[in-house]
This record gives C-alpha cells, structure tokens and sequence, in this order.
C-alpha cells in the first residue's frame, strides 16, 4: 500500500490551503496513507480526516539545525513512506527532499512559481497578470507523484457541531442574527487595515448582526476587548481558549471579513464567503482564499498606488505607500457583506 509523506509546516493560512486538496486526495485513494508533517499547533485543522496521521516537528528544539533536519530524517524514513509532498519549497524541506530522494523515495516538490512572482512584484514594469492559486500548485505535486486529483472535483463538509463547552461561553449571543466574523489583523502592517475604519465597520455590522472578532497575542487582545466592551453584539473569539473551538465557530459563519491572513483562509474551507481586504498585496498573487468570489476581493486603488503588489506577503512598504488601505472605504466593505448576507442563514441549523 502507498503511504505518502506530506511536508508543510508553516504559515497557519498555507497550511490551511492544503484542506481542499487533502479532501480531493482522500476521495480519490481512500486506502492510502497520509502523514502529514506539520507544527502540532495546526493540528485541528484537519480534524475532519480520521485517518490521516500527523507527525510534528519542533525546530526549536528536537529538529534544531541541520543535527535536527537529520534527526527529523531519520523519523520519516522509519514511517516506510512510498512517496513524498514537498508543499513547502524551503531549506528545510530541500534538504530533507534531498535526503529522500538520495534514499531512493519518490520526491516532488511544490512550484513556487518564482520568476512570475518577481514579474508580478518588481516596481517597474510590472507583469499584473494572476498567477495559478496555491491550492492547484499542491495539486500538481500530487500529479506528479501519480495521484491524479482535481480541485473541480472537491466537496465541502458540512459546518462542525459546536461542542457543549463552546456553546456555554458563547451563551448570549444571538442566534437568531446573522453571524458575522471579523478577523482585524494581519502578520503584516502592509496588509492591516486601519484600526480606526476597522472600528467604524464593527460598529455597523454589529447593529444588527452578532460579530465574533477573531486574534491572538497581547496586543491583538487588548484590542478586540476594547471593542467586545464597546458594542453589543460583538465578542471575543479568543475567549474560546482553542483553535478547535474557533474552527467550530468558523465553520458555522454566515460570512468572514479579514485580511490577507489565515482566518479568511480557514472559513473558505467551509465554504463560508469570505471578503479579503487586500494592503500591498495582491489576489493575483495565487493566495485568494480558496473558491473565493472574485467580487469579495476589494483591494487598495492601485491607480494612486501603482507599486501594489509589492510583494507576497506584504513586508515591503515603499515610501508614500504606509495608508494604501484607506483607499478601502468601510462602506463599501459593509455594502459588499449586506448584499452577501441578504441569502445567507447558515448557523440557524445548529
């Protein structure tokens, strides 16, 4: 039987994009193994595949330095894998890769598309022009390595139950509201939309909507407790103390609005509509959440600011370019989530 090694360890929204893929792998070869090697912190967000196996790596401690890639090395190889993914396409993963492939394992890695990437990125003479979503890149390391799966071919999951500990925190918000999720930060100032329009637009939704505002970390905290005591319909996410209980939330959105982060991503694996508010980076950049409606994309006017996208992730801020966001009017963003919430009631069936 095949048992394939699948590598990905970082960042929570790449890693989340490897969802609809495994979905279309498992359908197609249910009797294969999978490993998936990741970070331990990712872990729920594959609780739905039951039979796939995880193995963890820790690269501040036991998988430290190239002493901890060989030690990592000789773990995966006592699996007995047939194949290995390579969805990452980083040092670590080239030389683990060249370690299998040395080994005779079967190897493929990820197309990072590179050379299209600096085209798409450069300040002069930029190429706007889409590149091929992420998600269908993981595809074709599978192709490669002889599991023919298509993405057209992928099913959702329906929404998870929410667990009776989740429901006892969440006990007074309304369910017979919409329900709104707002994640307000980005890893990147260049992608973090103005805290003071964010407000502006937490305040309108949350009339007449629940809004759970989704962050992690001091700073992030401090803020979204400012706004929960503010406003009404509005709470916490981070109260639910995991990610398992987040994702049950998640799941059961009516509509996510985020960055160009990891929460848009989770939610589009739910098939919940997802509106990215995109900074110095770009949809064209092949990182739109997955099955996303181009028209929930609102990106910042880039006939004032020509430069954008400056690059993948949003770390590069040219001079002039530090409010290129508040060309995203918070009106606009509403308008765009009422029109999508006018036939949208997902959470009444808990």
């Amino acid at each position: 039987m095949s048992h394939i090694l699948v590598l990905r360890f970082s960042s929570m929204g790449d890693v989340a994009m490897i969802v609809p893929v495994l979905r279309c792998l498992v359908k197609n070869y249910p009797d294969l193994e999978i490993t998936l090697v990741t970070k331990e912190i990712y872990g729920p967000i594959f609780r739905e595949f039951k039979n796939i196996k995880f193995h963890y790596v820790d690269f501040k401690k036991q998988h430290k330095g190239i002493k901890g890639l060989w030690r990592l090395f000789k773990e995966l190889k006592r699996l007995r894998p047939t194949h290995v993914a390579d969805l990452h396409g980083v040092i670590r993963t080239y030389f683990l890769s060249w370690l299998f492939i040395i080994n005779l394992f079967k190897t493929k890695r990820v197309d990072k598309q590179r050379s299209k990437r600096k085209k798409l990125f450069r300040k002069k003479n930029k190429i706007l022009q889409p590149l091929t979503p992420i998600q269908f890149k993981y595809c074709e390391v599978f192709n490669k390595l002889g599991f023919n799966i298509e993405l057209t071919n992928h099913e959702f999951i329906d929404p998870f139950v929410i667990n009776d500990e989740t429901q006892q925190i969440i006990y007074g918000t309304k369910n017979n509201l919409n329900w709104v999720g707002i994640a307000p930060f980005a890893s990147f100032n260049g992608k973090t939309y103005p805290l003071d329009l964010m407000q502006q637009l937490i305040a309108f939704l949350q009339r007449d909507h629940q809004v759970f505002l989704f962050g992690n970390g001091e700073f992030e905290i401090s803020k979204l407790e400012i706004w929960e005591k503010a406003y009404q319909n509005v709470f916490g996410a981070y109260k639910l103390g995991s990610l398992n209980n987040e994702l049950e939330i998640i799941s059961n959105l009516d509509i996510m609005i985020s960055m160009d982060s990891a929460n848009g991503h989770l939610a589009a694996n739910y098939n919940v509509p997802v509106i990215v508010l995109w900074g110095l980076t770009h949809p064209f950049g092949g990182f739109a959440p997955f099955a996303s409606n181009p028209e929930n994309m609102i990106v910042s006017d880039r006939s004032m600011f020509p430069k954008i996208p400056t690059s993948a992730y949003g770390k590069k801020i040219p001079k002039g370019y530090e409010n290129v966001m508040r060309t995203i009017s918070y009106k606009d963003v509403a308008e765009r989530c009422l029109k999508i919430l006018e036939s949208s009631k997902r959470h009444q069936n808990l």
